[in-house]
């Protein structure tokens, strides 16, 4: 059974009574389609056998109680895949929930593979049947269904036997500590905070020449200020397509911009137009070494692909060894940088628990101490030492 929270005196009996627990699990339900800040709709908390549904939208709900034992660092929140929940309470207070613990992670380490969904964990762990029909419906439409409420507990109550699970999982085996560095990404405001002037970093960069660059830096900071103070989609202030298009074509007056392709039908008229053409003005009049270069990566030593090949192949082998995903140990770039830097890689598979199960082994295969065999249809290493 789960109980609705609509007034502020309710909530406040609740929060207290959940201050006193070790744990609280927490999932959120929210809209974001038409806006750039997710507006959230629902808040799901459970503990022991107390499931309660917190609805923001009731009228003249104070939601402080509920910020306070998100920021009691007595009580670890256990979330699944936290990211989005995190960052929707980090606009509306300013600071991120501490401590976390987040399943999907957590599930990563213990054999779980990448990135799994919550149905399908809460199948291996509860075998629970999570009936996703709900996901996508209105949230901020009022009343909600049964059938919503009994989909959003569920995402709360059995999170608690999987969150058991785990913990008690990484605790046998000694990897507690596994996520320590995780939890810390999760936890930090740097996480949650980007800053306007470096929104050009989502961007896939196609500038070839400085000017091109610096205008896809001005367009990508200026939508992004346009984008959060007017709580609209980046993609409705301008396309990232729009973005590449006017920093190579870098149109001088309104019909100019209004050929462009990517351009929406009379943006080149509108407030949008008249900023995208002052900055691709005030750009190409800027002194040439005033422009910034364009980051553009190294060249890879010869034979760097060919590193990188076996490095996949032993971190298969090792993530298969350990039972667990190998997004947990290391990724496909982090590969690139030790087989170029070795051992003065600095990237976090060549850093504390990670350099132990994986980061000395790609040294030594590297340096071919070690070597990989094929033996009785399976990948194994040999000591060549």
């Amino acid at each position: 059974m789960h109980e609705t929270i609509t007034t502020s005196a309710r909530l406040r009996d609740i929060c207290t009574g959940f201050s006193s627990k070790p744990y609280v699990t927490i999932d959120t339900e929210f809209v974001r389609e038409t806006t750039f800040w997710p507006d959230l709709c629902l808040v799901q908390i459970a503990c022991d056998e107390n499931v309660v549904l917190i609805d923001p939208l009731a009228d003249g709900i104070d939601l402080s109680p509920l910020y306070a034992l998100l920021a009691d660092e007595n009580v670890l929140k256990v979330f699944h895949a936290a990211r989005q929940d995190i960052e929707i309470f980090f606009h509306l207070t300013g600071a991120v929930p501490k401590p976390i613990f987040d399943t999907q992670v957590a599930a990563m380490v213990c054999g779980y593979g990448d990135s799994i969904a919550y149905d399908a964990l809460a199948k291996r762990i509860a075998d629970v049947h999570i009936d996703k029909s709900s996901r996508f419906t209105n949230w901020k439409l009022r009343p909600l269904t049964d059938k919503q409420l009994d989909y959003a507990a569920a995402d709360v109550t059995h999170l608690r036997d999987i969150y058991e699970s785990l913990r008690n999982a990484l605790t046998e085996s000694g990897r507690d500590h596994w996520l320590e560095q995780e939890m810390a990404v999760l936890t930090s405001v740097e996480t949650y905070d980007l800053k306007p002037e470096n929104a050009w970093k989502r961007l896939k960069l196609r500038a070839r020449k400085p000017t091109e660059f610096e205008i896809t830096k001005q367009l990508a900071e200026w939508r992004e200020t346009e984008a959060r103070t007017n709580n609209t989609p980046r993609s409705r202030v301008l396309k990232d397509d729009a973005i590449y298009e006017i920093a190579q074509q870098q149109p001088d007056d309104e019909r100019a911009l209004g050929r462009l392709r990517t351009i929406y039908k009379g943006v080149e008229r509108s407030a949008i137009g008249k900023a995208a053409l002052e900055i691709v003005a005030t750009v190409k009049a800027m002194d040439r070494d005033d422009l910034p270069r364009v980051p553009r990566p190294a060249p890879s030593p010869e034979g760097t692909g060919a590193a990188v090949d076996l490095l996949k192949v032993l971190l298969k082998l090792t993530s298969e060894e350990l039972e667990v995903a190998q997004k947990i140990i290391a990724n496909a770039e982090q590969l690139e940088k030790i087989a170029i830097h070795g051992d003065k890689a600095d990237v976090e598979a060549m850093k504390g628990w990670r350099r132990d199960v994986f980061g000395d082994r790609a040294l030594d295969l590297l340096s071919g101490k070690i070597a990989l065999s094929f033996e009785d249809r399976k990948i194994t290493t040999i000591n060549r030492a």
